[in-house]
């Protein structure tokens, strides 16, 4: 006959329940007192971690901006555009002379010339 489920896990429960009883007999306040405690702040693991990915984190920041700043994608710095000059000065003639329309240039039938 086989125990029933229920047996078997009382049955360990049980020898669990004495093992810790008689491991805990053994650990006297003299065990837990055997070191000073630690005094002040310690550098813990994660304290570290969150230092360093700080670390990481600034500096990932500054190659970033030197890469925006430095890229040749930029336009480059153009010269100043030359100021503008006073009229009928210093302006060369324009390229297209303008013709003044006068009497010669009317149609005849309007001077009433043949």
């Amino acid at each position: 006959m086989k125990p029933n489920a229920e047996d078997r896990r009382i049955a360990t429960e049980d020898r669990l329940r004495a093992a810790l009883a008689a491991r805990a007999a053994l650990v006297t306040h003299r065990d837990l007192c055997r070191d000073v405690p630690p005094q002040g702040r310690s550098w813990g693991v994660r304290r570290v971690h969150r230092v360093a990915f700080a670390a990481l984190g600034v500096a990932a920041a500054v190659v970033a901006v030197c890469l925006l700043v430095l890229l040749p994608g930029n336009p480059p710095d153009q010269a100043p555009a030359r100021p503008a000059g006073t009229p009928g000065i210093s302006e060369p003639p324009p390229s297209t002379p303008t013709r003044q329309v006068g009497p010669s240039d009317a149609d005849p039938r309007v001077t009433g010339q043949p």
